[in-house]
């Protein structure tokens, strides 16, 4: 038997977890999820931050992104199991409380996530059908979604590809009329090289940069990738491709759509639009009625949110459950379905969470707050999810030299470090330029300290894992 075989063979027999996802599902699982995560909601922040050459910050962030998501793809080849993030960390540094720390971030992260993304949702709901509140269809998309994940993983992730054909049609839809724009040689091409240095950015590097920070959160969602380690047949095979490739296919997909978008809209009403990529549908360039159009465009953007904050709640219980067998939160979150396989009380938590700070953020907003929920929860989760990438480059570069008697990929080393500088300097400048984001990552963070503290107090200490580990087994 092979090296790779009995890997997997051990894994099969140390998870409770259903391993039924191919590269290929897991090729449109990190596509989907990164393509519908901010190129439908956050596009309009970027362009005014930058200006027409908005493309540029969507480059850059996918560059560093991808550079990232290579270190994943080491990591989880190393250690094919869930828990993603905390799992590498824990196993660089054998520190409890900061492997804790990056499992509450993370979640934290995951959960701001879902919540920006579901307040997204809810306006181009508002297109299609406006007597709802806003709140109550975030909060049933949220229920919704949550039943999804406890019907199981292979059916999530078989309703993922077909979402993400959805958006990608929408995406192409998109580009054929920048297209057809240019064709019909109306199209300002000067637009594409122009930076905005007008408003809170008095340089192009400075403007660039809070592009890159806004647009960070569209590349997020590969991470979320690692955590269905242990339903993924043959990870050893299928994550490089799958997770590098899908992130350079959703990169490109990004800068056409960006440069399609500057070429057909003003760069200033895309600024000052919550469905930006829907003013371009809008411009009536398709031989179709605008109104029709912009109906079946708001229905594929609804399809290419929902694919993503899928993805979302899929990772939450996940990275509960690995973590729960490392004992690092309450064993209580290792429980599976009997009959779904599916871990039901982290998803059980992970809804309710999200759906309180979808409850507060509308009641702060409601009450003068002046804030814009989807930018703040965007921020929120791209402050946290920075300084994981960057703990997780610092514990690939750690990890080197150990747990590699079996096949693994291995990740450029000049390409971390350089990915490193670039997360910490994204990070820097996210803080810098809203730092009261810092007291949202603290209230979620505060949920996590809770967890940490009922672990602590009252959890059973070496109970949570019901096998052993992987580079515990000898022969592997």
């Amino acid at each position: 038997m092979t090296d790779t075989a009995t890997n997997a063979h051990l894994d099969d027999e140390d998870s409770e977890l259903k391993r039924s996802i191919t590269g290929r599902l897991l090729f449109f699982y990190t596509l989907g999820d990164v393509l519908g995560s901010g190129i439908y909601v956050l596009i309009g922040l970027v362009a005014a931050a930058v200006g027409g050459a908005f493309w540029i910050a969507f480059a850059l962030g996918v560059t560093v992104a991808a550079i990232t998501g290579s270190a994943y793809a080491e990591l989880v080849t190393k250690y094919p199991r869930a828990a993603g993030a905390s799992l590498y960390v824990n196993k660089a540094f054998g520190n409890r409380p900061l492997t804790f720390l990056v499992t509450v971030s993370f979640l934290a992260a995951s959960m701001a996530a879902s919540g920006s993304l579901a307040v997204g949702f809810a306006s181009y709901f508002s297109e299609v059908w406006s007597a709802p509140p806003a709140l109550l269809v975030s909060l049933v998309f949220v229920a919704l979604l949550v039943v999804v994940n406890f019907i199981g993983i292979t059916e999530s992730v078989w309703m993922n590809m077909l979402m993400t054909f959805v958006e990608v049609a929408g995406l192409l839809i998109v580009m054929l009329i920048g297209i057809i724009h240019v064709a019909q040689g109306d199209a300002d091409f000067g637009v594409l090289t122009r930076i905005d240095v007008s408003g809170d950015y008095g340089s192009p590097a400075l403007a660039v940069l809070a592009g890159i920070s806004f647009s960070f959160f569209a590349m997020t969602g590969f991470e979320n990738t690692a955590n269905v380690a242990e339903e993924t047949i043959d990870p050893y095979k299928a994550f490089p491709r799958s997770l590098v490739g899908g992130m350079v296919v959703a990169g490109l997909v990004y800068v056409l759509v960006s440069m399609a978008a500057a070429l057909t809209v003003p760069t200033e009403t895309l600024a000052t639009s919550d469905a930006a990529l829907l003013e371009v549908v809008k411009q009536g360039i398709l031989p179709f009625s605008t109104d029709f159009m912009a109906t079946l465009f708001s229905v594929i953007a609804l399809i290419a949110i929902t694919n993503t904050t899928l993805v979302t709640i899929v990772t939450q219980p996940r990275v509960l459950y690995g973590m729960a067998r490392e004992d690092v939160v309450p064993g209580v979150f290792a429980k599976i379905h009997p009959v779904r396989r599916s871990p039901w009380v982290g998803l059980i938590f992970s809804g309710a969470v999200v759906g309180s700070l979808l409850v507060i953020g509308t009641l702060v907003t409601e009450a003068g707050g002046g804030i814009d929920l989807v930018g703040r929860l965007a921020t929120v989760t791209v402050v946290l999810l920075l300084a994981i990438y960057a703990i997780v480059i610092v514990a690939c570069l750690r990890l080197r030299g150990r747990d590699e008697d079996h096949p693994f990929f291995r990740a450029n080393t000049p390409l971390l470090f350089l990915g490193l500088v670039g997360n910490l300097a994204i990070l820097y400048f996210t803080i810098y330029d809203d730092p009261t984001s810092l007291l949202w990552c603290a209230g979620l963070l505060g949920v996590g300290l809770v967890l940490f503290l009922a672990e602590y107090f009252f959890g059973s200490k070496g109970t949570g894992s019901k096998a052993p580990d992987l580079d515990d087994v000898k022969g592997v």
